[in-house]
């Protein structure tokens, strides 16, 4: 009710209570995975068809032709423009939807994340996909790359309150108490990130969380502390159109609520940020 006040948060709560669509990012061509499938492809490029039955059985699944998700964790990357033969680093990157995005774009990926078991799943999944990436298993916050990057992606670990009409048991997992220690590990991650950003380059920061604090929160602490950064405002053209996902600053903030006659989406919040 603080955030978004009683009317959004009634709703929120009501599309938390519905079974989300299956929504897929397709490897070449939505309209044609969506005519496989039976699904249609939503005006920001995700394609949508309903929940049920075994993704594995879908056409297109043992060739690679796409990957399952949801229709707002597939906005962030979508918000490094043309990185075709870029060198784009996605960090914290398991499990590797968004990593697939940024190959499939055609750009030199290099995936980090801490977790040996999730980087597997990253590699398999992107081996499934026929796209290719250089996987990294280590700490962000410790981690360096060879040069600074010109484009980044940062999928912050988070309190995931985004993603509660999918995963429910967050509602009951997740307690008001570890924002503070969520909050400060995504300080940590993107003051990291900076010093991987190559002047003039572009830094994507983003999280499943409906939490302001995981959001808007974190960016505002970064430019007031003095970074070398500045806002490059999200354009209703690189979300479909869809000006009412944009905050009066700028940022991606898409909430359950978002696009009910077509069966919601997560709420999952993005900064877009120049390297002055």
């Amino acid at each position: 009710r603080a955030a978004y006040g009683e009317a959004a948060a009634r709703a929120i709560a009501a599309a938390h209570l519905e079974e989300p669509p299956l929504d897929f990012s397709a490897r070449d061509d939505a309209v044609r995975l969506a005519e496989s499938i039976g699904g249609e492809v939503l005006t920001t490029g995700s394609v949508r068809r309903p929940a049920g039955g075994r993704i594995e059985e879908l056409p297109g699944f043992a060739v690679g032709g796409w990957w399952v998700q949801d229709a707002a964790a597939a906005l962030p990357a979508r918000l490094l423009g043309d990185i075709a033969g870029l060198d784009v680093l996605d960090l914290c990157a398991a499990p590797g939807g968004k990593t697939a995005q940024l190959a499939a774009k055609g750009a030199n990926v290099t995936a980090v994340d801490r977790s040996p078991a999730r980087m597997r799943r990253v590699s398999e999944n992107l081996a499934r996909l026929q796209l290719s990436a250089e996987c990294v298993v280590a700490d962000v916050e410790s981690w360096r790359p060879a040069a600074p990057a010109s484009r980044i992606l940062l999928d912050a670990p988070c309190s995931a309150t985004g993603t509660i009409r999918r995963h429910p048991d967050i509602a009951w997992r997740k307690q008001a108490s570890q924002i503070a220690a969520l909050t400060a590990l995504q300080d940590r991650l993107l003051d990291a990130a900076l010093e991987m950003l190559a002047p003039g380059g572009w830094l994507v920061f983003c999280t499943c969380s409906l939490q302001p604090e995981e959001g808007a929160q974190r960016i505002d602490r970064l430019l007031e502390s003095g970074a070398p950064l500045k806002r490059l405002p999200v354009q209703a053209a690189e979300v479909g159109g869809l000006a009412e996902l944009i905050s009066p600053a700028g940022d991606l903030r898409t909430l359950p609520l978002h696009l009910p006659a077509l069966g919601g989406m997560d709420g999952f919040y993005a900064a877009r940020l120049l390297r002055t």
